[in-house]
């Protein structure tokens, strides 16, 4: 039996009615979340102009324009696909990050991150730059695989060593994978967000890069200013010191083992 919550003459308001109109309006709201303050929303205020022309040549029978336009918004899926790839990916990205799982691991005692902590702020007193990528639940495989693989357990002289401005390896990033560093010299995708400042360098905006598209945690040490960053979601956040920067990533690293993972090693 339908059951119907309110009734106006031959028109009735079922719950499955209310229930269709709040996740419609929970999925623009989250899409207008992720696009705000990048390219992407620029260009859906651009194509809303469009619209608004599109209707108004309709209604005042504008043919030319209004045939032009109506064969640009005929192919709309394909137009949304290409010109918010960036922003469909993320969102199928944070889907797929809910239904994964990884084993959590004791937050007493975390070697892999006291060592990071440790060269992260030896980095930040010499003023050597730095790019240390944690990954969380999404895998970061295709970097990885870009860069020199290492396999090896986190200490903070390897990681001094691999950022050394004599090293090869030190204008790339390290990715940091079942709490072994994995790959280093690794690049990483810069953010399209028009709105940063452009004082923000190249490490920055790769930081902000990759975590507008996966759940990582990344450390940035500035060569110039001797300053340690944190990136997650997109956004970027200056740590004072290494008490704050075990504070913000504990939490965040303390449950990303796959649980495969060796303890032996």
């Amino acid at each position: 039996m339908t059951a119907y919550l309110f009734h106006f003459g031959s028109y009735y308001i079922r719950i499955w009615d209310i229930l269709d109109v709040v996740i419609v309006a929970f999925i623009i709201y989250r899409s207008l979340l992720l696009m705000r303050g990048t390219l992407a929303f620029q260009i859906l205020l651009g194509l809303s102009v469009l619209f608004l022309v599109f209707k108004g040549a309709e209604v005042y029978q504008v043919a030319t324009l209004h045939q032009l336009l109506q064969q640009f918004w005929e192919s709309w899926v394909i137009l949304i696909i290409v010109l918010f790839q960036p922003e469909v990916r993320r969102v199928l990205a944070q889907l797929g990050r809910q239904w994964s799982w990884r084993s959590r691991q004791s937050a007493e005692t975390h070697p892999a991150l006291n060592a990071v902590i440790h060269a992260t702020e030896t980095m930040a007193s010499q003023r050597i730059g730095a790019l240390i990528v944690w990954e969380r639940k999404t895998g970061l495989a295709n970097f990885r695989e870009m860069g020199i693989p290492l396999d090896a357990i986190p200490s903070s002289d390897l990681l001094l060593s691999i950022f050394n401005t004599k090293s090869p390896l030190h204008d790339g990033a390290v990715i940091i994978s079942d709490n072994r560093i994995a790959s280093a010299g690794c690049f990483l995708p810069l953010t399209r967000n028009p709105l940063l400042a452009r004082s923000m360098g190249t490490r920055h905006r790769a930081a902000i890069g990759l975590t507008e598209d996966a759940d990582a945690a990344v450390i940035i040490v500035s060569e110039e200013r001797g300053t340690i960053s944190l990136a997650l979601d997109g956004n970027i956040e200056k740590i004072s010191d290494g008490k704050l920067l075990k504070k913000r990533l504990l939490p965040l690293v303390s449950d990303n083992r796959h649980p495969t993972e060796k303890e032996s090693r």
